[in-house]
C-alpha cells in the first residue's frame, strides 16, 4: 500500500508525451510513400528528378550540419551539382552522375577549411547512393519491384522498431550513441522488416525462399546499422536531428539513414549476380 504522504507519481502524461508525435509522424509517412511509389511507378527522367532533389535536400542538412554555419554561396553550388548527379543520370549513366560528384568533391576541397573531408564524405556518400537508386531502377517494372521490395524492408524495421521500443524500451541498445534505442526496439524491427519482405519476396518472385529471407534480414539489419551510424555522427557534431523538414521524422537525412547500407546492398548483390545493366533483375531472380 502506497504511503498516504507520499502518493505514487502519475506517469500518465509522460506516456501521453511519447506519443504526441505519432499523428504527424503517420500522416507524414503516408505523404512520403505515395510520393515515393508514384515516382518509382513512372520511373525515367521524374525518378531520376525526385531522387537528385531528394538527395540534394538530405545533403543540404550535411552541409549546415558539418560546417556549423549558414549556407553559402560554395555550399549552395555542392548541394545544386548533387541535384544534376541525380537529373543527368538517364542520358549519361553513372559516369555522368560520377562526374557531377567529382566536381562537387573538386569543389568541396577547393572550399578548404576543417569541414572539407566532411563534405568531401557527404558527396560521395550521396554520390553512391544516387547511383544506387538509379540503377536499381533502371528502365523495366522489375525495378519497380525491387524498389517496392526494398522500402517494405526497410520502412516495416523503422515502424517496428520504433513502436516496439516504445511501447516494451528495456535494455539501450547503444546509449553512448542513440540513448532513444533499445534491443526490444531492434528485435521487433528485425522481425518484422524480414517477416515483410519474405512475404512481399514469395508472393512477387519464385525464387528460392530462403534467398529472401537471408537478404530480408540483411537488409533489416544494415537498415538499422545505417540509423546508429547518422546517429553517431549527429553525436559528434553536437545535434539530435538534422533538420525539422518532415513533422513527426526530423530530416531528410533522418528518414533517409536506414536506406544507406540496404540499397547499397542491392546494388552490389544485383550487379554481382546479373550485372550492371540489371539490378533489379539480379536482386529478385535467382
Amino acid at each position: 500500500m502506497s504511503d498516504p504522504g507520499h502518493p505514487v507519481p502519475d506517469t500518465t502524461p509522460n506516456r501521453r508525451r511519447s506519443w504526441a508525435d505519432l499523428g504527424p509522424r503517420l500522416l507524414s509517412a503516408a505523404v512520403l510513400i505515395a510520393l515515393t511509389v508514384s515516382a518509382l511507378y513512372i520511373g525515367g527522367y521524374v525518378f531520376a528528378a525526385v531522387v537528385g532533389a531528394v538527395f540534394a535536400g538530405a545533403y543540404r542538412e550535411w552541409e549546415t550540419m558539418v560546417t556549423r554555419a549558414p549556407l553559402t554561396p560554395g555550399g549552395w553550388l555542392l548541394i545544386g551539382l548533387v541535384a544534376v548527379s541525380g537529373l543527368i543520370y538517364p542520358m549519361f549513366g553513372p559516369l555522368g552522375t560520377l562526374s557531377a560528384i567529382a566536381l562537387a568533391a573538386i569543389v568541396a576541397i577547393a572550399m578548404r577549411g576543417e569541414a572539407a573531408p566532411w563534405r568531401v564524405l557527404g558527396l560521395v556518400i550521396y554520390g553512391a547512393i544516387i547511383i544506387a537508386a538509379l540503377a536499381m531502377r533502371g528502365d523495366s517494372m522489375a525495378g519497380v519491384l525491387a524498389g517496392a521490395y526494398l522500402g517494405t524492408v526497410v520502412w516495416m524495421t523503422d515502424s517496428a522498431a520504433f513502436f516496439t521500443g516504445r511501447q516494451i524500451g528495456g535494455e539501450k541498445l547503444a546509449p553512448d550513441i542513440s540513448p532513444s534505442k533499445t534491443w526490444s526496439g531492434a528485435a521487433g524491427g528485425l522481425a518484422l522488416g524480414t517477416g515483410a519482405g519474405l512475404v512481399l519476396w514469395i508472393i512477387a518472385t519464385d525464387s528460392p525462399w530462403w534467398i529472401g529471407l537471408l537478404l530480408s534480414a540483411t537488409i533489416s539489419l544494415l537498415g538499422q546499422l545505417g540509423d546508429l551510424a547518422e546517429s553517431a555522427i549527429k553525436r559528434h557534431f553536437r545535434i539530435k536531428d538534422s533538420g525539422d523538414l518532415i513533422p513527426g521524422h526530423g530530416g531528410l537525412m533522418d528518414r533517409l539513414d536506414s536506406l544507406t547500407f540496404g540499397i547499397l546492398l542491392v546494388l552490389l548483390v544485383g550487379a554481382w549476380h546479373a550485372g550492371f545493366g540489371a539490378v533489379a533483375e539480379g536482386l529478385l531472380y535467382w
